[in-house]
């Protein structure tokens, strides 16, 4: 597992290095990156619209001071995706401090509880749900996992992963979801919190059985025209297809026998007034683009590569002349946004693993 996750990491910095350097996408993802790592916190963490207050837009309403730990595991997930590990690339100290802002903030969260943090009322958390910071966290942890380059960093990793997990488990709702009150779109949290689980349990650490088949269960019933499963996802069927999609395509088997939904799904993302979302670009449409390009990622064909061409497009157009993205509404901040545009602009360039259940292209 540890050998094929090193070969994942690998092969996405060597795609990165052989694309020409005027590439519409590497320039970028460059631009993206170098204003996240200009803008990082001196304690090595992102808030809303940056990580040193200086780099606040005038007149940006912010949820909150101070930087949390949601805006950078995103932010770190995104240098981790654009090239950079802990043990190499040009952004490695940035990396390094922005996992070393979280696993202090993990160490320090009690066992019990889902949160992982004492800051609440974030723009990420209002929109996401109060626990945004676990979910995405947990999800750097399981990439990062066995890959920090000594036994004594890999340990802390796989303990704070660990941790997350359990927290993530014992607070599953009933009905297999993560749509904890207080977000606009939890939904996209479910999601995240899910895709955790998976990731940790691709790397080794043991996760139960009973809490993924939960949130697969849910997902395959919510995603019935008639379940009327609508309230999570803040009324937007772009939201609730994004986390359905990722959640019931990530093996073969999976995508077998939830081939009527998948399929529904994907003819729906035909539509602009659907892929639009919210009716603009906020950070919630960045996140489910991310969601859906990495479930047509895995299966491939003129599908993928209809909605990776178009998808790409739209975000080199949005694109900032600071290198930046920022939401439209709802996630308005720039570190989330910017982020989640990158992760989104890589998908294609991210070997698919056999680990995942899907082919390798």
């Amino acid at each position: 597992m540890k050998w094929i996750a090193f070969c994942a990491f690998a092969l996405a910095a060597l795609s990165l290095v052989s694309r020409t350097k005027d590439d519409p996408v590497t320039v970028a993802v460059q631009k993206g990156a170098q204003w996240l790592v200009s803008t990082q916190g001196k304690d090595g963490g992102w808030g809303q619209d940056g990580g040193e207050t200086s780099y606040v837009r005038q007149g940006e309403r912010l949820e909150s001071n101070g930087n949390d730990v949601a805006n950078t595991a995103v932010a770190a997930t995104a240098l981790l995706h654009a090239g950079s590990t802990p043990r190499h690339g040009e952004y490695q100290a940035a990396l390094l401090r922005a996992v070393d802002f979280i696993l202090r903030h993990v160490d320090e969260s009690p066992a019990d509880g889902l949160e992982i943090t004492n800051l609440r009322g974030t723009q990420i958390q209002r929109k996401l749900g109060p626990d945004i910071d676990t979910f995405l966290t947990s999800k750097l942890l399981a990439e990062l996992d066995g890959e920090m380059g000594n036994a004594r960093a890999n340990l802390h990793v796989r303990l704070a992963l660990q941790k997350c997990v359990a927290k993530i488990e014992k607070n599953q709702l009933k009905d297999g979801s993560w749509n904890i009150a207080g977000g606009w779109a939890p939904i996209l949290g479910t999601s995240m919190a899910s895709r955790s689980l998976y990731l940790a349990q691709q790397k080794g650490v043991m996760v139960s059985s009973g809490a993924m088949a939960k949130v697969q269960d849910y997902t395959a019933k919510a995603a019935q025209p008639a379940s009327g499963a609508t309230y999570a996802s803040a009324g937007v069927p772009l939201y609730q297809d994004a986390q359905a999609l990722e959640q019931l395509s990530r093996t073969d088997k999976d995508r077998k026998e939830n081939a009527p939904q998948i399929k529904a799904m994907t003819i729906r993302l035909g539509s602009p007034q659907h892929v639009m979302g919210f009716g603009s670009f906020g950070g919630e449409e960045f996140f489910s683009y991310l969601n859906i390009s990495d479930s047509l990622h895995r299966t491939g064909g003129e599908e993928w590569e209809k909605w990776n061409g178009e998808i790409k497009a739209k975000l080199l157009k949005l694109q900032n002349e600071d290198g930046t993205w920022a939401g439209h509404h709802c996630i308005t901040g720039r570190v989330a946004v910017t982020s989640a545009a990158i992760l989104v602009m890589l998908v294609d360039r991210e070997p698919v693993l056999a680990t995942t259940g899907a082919k390798k292209k």
